[in-house]
């Protein structure tokens, strides 16, 4: 299960790595004083599902959620998540709607 591989906070490459089943699912990102810009999403084919990528997802913003920052998503695939799941519309900094 997803829920037993550990999430990696890559500072050096800017990225949140996820090994999994001998592959590596990444979410990158740029930080900027107290907001994390989720840039881009790449899971490999053999294990993407929609419930993978939720899953994955929902680690790294707990992730972000527990060091106090603000969200905002640029990536298509995290943007499409926060709008179908409006409890993490509060970790986006004020006045930004999405």
């Amino acid at each position: 299960m997803i829920d037993e591989a550990e999430l990696i906070d890559n500072e050096f490459l800017r990225q949140f790595e996820l090994n999994y089943e001998g592959q590596l699912a990444i979410i990158e990102y740029a930080l900027q004083e107290r907001k994390i810009f989720l840039t881009k999403l790449a899971i490999p084919e053999s294990i993407k599902t929609e419930k993978f990528q939720n899953d994955f997802i929902v680690m790294v913003l707990k992730n972000i959620e527990e060091r106090g920052l603000s969200v905002m998503p640029t990536s298509p695939e995290v943007v499409k998540f926060i709008r179908k799941n409006r409890q993490y519309k509060n970790m986006l900094p004020v006045g930004v709607r999405i």
